[in-house]
């Protein structure tokens, strides 16, 4: 599905290998998401970070798990097959590198390509960067430190050897009490 129906639009589906801080290589996480880019639009998205500079296939991943805040982090088995396609349609091109990364480099063929394609491009990088703002609101460092701070609290309370029922309960109640308060905010 496309990203720009909103998150509710797109999760739901099976796990994938990244586990729970990020997405596997079709975009899918714990939570289920669905493919953050089919094929094409992943091509496009790897030609344009090439275009701002040559990069390595581990680059490239690192790239756009970082405009996402860590959301979405293809896999090799995705980027790197890529890579080989756009290398075979003549958009990019290897380039001398030290080691044994394969640098690789956008051609004019590619820098062509991608000026036909700036709108849709444009907005698959507002896609990406909508994925990251997502995240940033949705997990928070205050709230995770925050539950955080209440876990922590809790093992502690928990692991003395005082923790009679009647105090068990009133634990319970003000974590539920909690829970409505946040429910009800607007």
């Amino acid at each position: 599905m496309r990203f720009g129906m909103g998150y509710g639009a797109w999760t739901g589906g099976h796990h994938s290998r990244r586990g729970h801080h990020g997405m596997g290589e079709d975009g899918e996480g714990r939570r289920g998401r669905r493919r953050v880019f089919d094929g094409g639009e992943l091509r496009l998205v790897l030609l344009r970070l090439i275009a701002d500079q040559p990069r390595h296939g581990y680059d490239l991943i690192r790239a756009i798990e970082e405009r996402t805040g860590g959301a979405y982090a293809p896999s090799p088995g995705v980027i790197y097959p890529t890579l080989t396609l756009l290398d075979d349609m003549g958009l990019i091109g290897e380039q001398q590198s030290e080691g044994a990364k394969k640098l690789f480099a956008v051609t004019p063929a590619g820098e062509a390509h991608l000026a036909e394609r700036t709108d849709e491009i444009d907005g698959l990088f507002a896609r990406l960067d909508a994925l990251g703002e997502h995240r940033a609101r949705t997990e928070g460092g205050s709230i995770r430190r925050a539950m955080g701070n209440l876990r922590q609290v809790l093992v502690n309370r928990m692991s003395e050897g005082d923790v009679d029922e009647d105090r068990l309960h009133a634990i319970v109640q003000v974590i539920d009490e909690a829970a409505q308060k946040i429910e009800r905010l607007k």
